[in-house]
């Protein structure tokens, strides 16, 4: 099997969960992974040159998932739009450019660790994510975890990892840190405004999200 892996720090816990989960099981020895940005793990997993990964939610619709996904419930600080910029969209983005357009807001879009890194240096930006509860009520639902194949392994694995809370030992969080430039006390604030349980009103959200941005693409 072959595991589209998207190193941002809204995933740090679920990787920390992997690395446990294959560690004590069969999954080891025939999980692997190809690491990259969400716009090109959407197109190899639409490509088929992976088997199940987190899919920008604007590209998962037509997939099976779990219910597992990167869901925010009011702000994020990951995904930005900044004004004050020329309009410019995040190449590495998928949902949160049409996320965007769908909200209405100009100047150029951040995503992902740089995006976090930006929010806490600075105050001109517009949260997608906290607007979009604003107008919706709604949490907002960023990627879903998606198969092609071994739906058994991938139900699985949605199932144990929302069983229990996934404790980040601080060395792992010292080296995110020194990945990002975020330090160790703002990944663990920004990781308590993700949650990842795909429930009842995320669907909620999500069906909204898409009926928008069906009437936004056939320009209602």
């Amino acid at each position: 099997m072959i595991f589209g892996k998207i190193e941002y720090l809204n995933l740090l816990p679920f990787h920390l969960f992997m690395k446990r989960f294959t560690r004590n099981s069969q999954a080891k020895a025939i999980m692997n992974y190809k690491k990259n940005v969400p716009a090109e793990v959407n197109r190899a997993f639409l490509g088929r040159r992976v088997d199940a990964a987190f899919i920008s939610s604007i590209a998962a619709k037509k997939y099976p998932h779990v219910e597992l996904g990167i869901i925010a419930k009011k702000e994020v600080m990951s995904v930005l739009a900044i004004p004050s910029r020329k309009d410019k969209q995040d190449k590495a983005s998928a949902s949160s450019n049409v996320l965007a357009k769908v909200l209405g807001q100009k100047g150029e879009i951040l995503i992902g660790d740089r995006a976090l890194k930006y929010a806490l240096q600075n105050s001109d930006y517009i949260d997608l994510a906290a607007l979009w509860h604003e107008k919706e009520q709604l949490p907002f639902v960023f990627a879903l975890l998606c198969y092609h194949k071994e739906k058994k392994v991938y139900k699985k694995i949605g199932k144990r990892f929302l069983q229990k809370k996934q404790k980040i030992p601080y060395y792992m969080l010292q080296q995110a840190s020194r990945k990002s430039g975020v330090s160790p006390e703002d990944i663990r604030a920004y990781l308590r405004l993700i949650s990842y349980k795909l429930d009842y009103k995320a669907k909620k959200g999500l069906a909204r999200f898409y009926r928008l941005s069906d009437r936004l693409n056939a320009g209602v």
